[in-house]
């Protein structure tokens, strides 16, 4: 048999009426959407900031300008701010989990770790503190930070699964020990007071409207950052090795060098909110880099949903709505309880977090359902 009649027997079979045939737009290939920056001079990472922004997020932003203008100063600083550097060291774990798929329990410790760098060498109540200017301590910090994550990923890139969990773990408890026990660096458990933002321009960044507006800084930055890179090279050959290593390394991609890079990037945008967070505490001790810590911002990245990096700063409002108000109602000893409580009903009604149960609520509520209903109707 030629290919000709293979493909009329093919073609050809049992049917039960007549056919008709289908319709010119379903034979022919859907035209991609023009793409309305493609002729303009501006830089290639300005079109790509602009495909990124939609008009939702610029009605979030505008929410957002608005908070410190219509909430108390406790809410600015205590809620909003907190939430939004929770947020973003969150947002370094849902980068590795969500485009890596690899879960790490250390991004807390790194956080800590360019934290324990501001105070030990910039400016605190401590003696054994340097006293730097901020202006190179911050930097420093930051470096830090990412040579200590990519130290981490070099050791734990090469697990999966509870393997690398473990192995993060591990690293996180062994530096909560050598910081606890460390009085020459660390100043063992009293840790380090009074370090606080520095006043740049004449603005005291601790006040709690400038201090929101930084953290709303550097949030929106990492926010974007993450988005603009998942769409580079990189982030696609990140989320080529998540999917199958294997097939990845076959192709001529150095897997373990891709997920090092990636734990790298993970640390500074940790890096980045663990600075944040030491000047919005005042002071960093044991406690700030504990095992509890290590699983809140596991607990906050899955609240929010791991697959999407506004989800990390959902989760981060949840949580820290609940660890605020939550007292009123409840003993504080019994605040674990509350959010062990919220995590299980998320991760039982929707694996993907909140976003993930908004989507299914849309899917089963939306417009699209209405129109699925009235035309099953009809």
């Amino acid at each position: 048999m030629n290919a000709a009649k293979w493909r009329r027997a093919m073609n050809t079979g049992p049917t039960t009426g007549p056919t008709r045939p289908l319709p010119r737009a379903a034979t022919q290939p859907a035209k991609p959407a023009p793409d309305p920056y493609a002729d303009s001079s501006a830089p290639r990472w300005l079109k790509a900031l602009w495909r990124t922004v939609s008009p939702r997020h610029v009605f979030v932003l505008a929410l957002l300008l608005l908070v410190p203008f219509v909430a108390s100063p406790f809410v600015t600083y205590q809620v909003a701010a907190q939430s939004l550097i929770l947020g973003l060291i969150a947002l370094s774990l849902s980068f590795l989990a969500g485009y890596g798929g690899i879960v790490s329990l250390a991004q807390m410790t790194v956080a800590g770790i360019a934290g324990y760098a501001v105070a030990v060498l910039g400016a605190s109540g401590t003696a054994s503190s340097l006293g730097w200017h901020w202006g190179l301590v911050v930097p420093l910090a930051l470096l830090i930070a990412v040579v200590c994550s990519t130290l981490v990923g070099w050791l734990s890139v090469r697990t999966d699964g509870i393997y690398t969990i473990m192995i993060t773990l591990a690293i996180g408890v062994a530096f909560y020990y050598l910081v606890l026990q460390n009085y020459s660096v660390f100043n063992g458990f009293q840790g380090f007071q009074k370090v606080y933002p520095p006043t740049v321009w004449g603005i005291s960044w601790r006040s709690p409207m400038p201090f929101y507006f930084l953290c709303l800084f550097w949030a929106l930055a990492g926010y974007f950052a993450i988005q603009w890179l998942v769409r580079t090279p990189f982030g696609i050959a990140l989320q080529g090795t998540r999917d199958n290593a294997r097939r990845m390394n076959s192709l001529g991609f150095n897997v373990t060098a891709t997920r090092v890079l990636a734990y790298a990037v993970s640390g500074l945008l940790a890096g980045v909110g663990g600075v944040l967070l030491v000047w919005y505490n005042g002071l960093i001790s044991p406690g700030s880099v504990g095992t509890g810590w290590l699983i809140n911002v596991l607990v906050i990245a899955v609240l929010g949903g791991m697959k999407h990096p506004i989800g990390a700063f959902l989760g981060a409002i949840v949580f820290i709505l609940l660890q605020t108000f939550a007292i009123d109602l409840i003993d504080r000893e019994r605040f674990n309880l509350v959010i062990g409580g919220v995590f299980l009903a998320i991760v039982l009604f929707s694996p993907d977090g909140l976003l993930g149960l908004w989507a299914k609520l849309r899917m089963h509520f939306g417009p699209s359902q209405v129109l699925t209903s009235t035309t099953q109707r009809r």
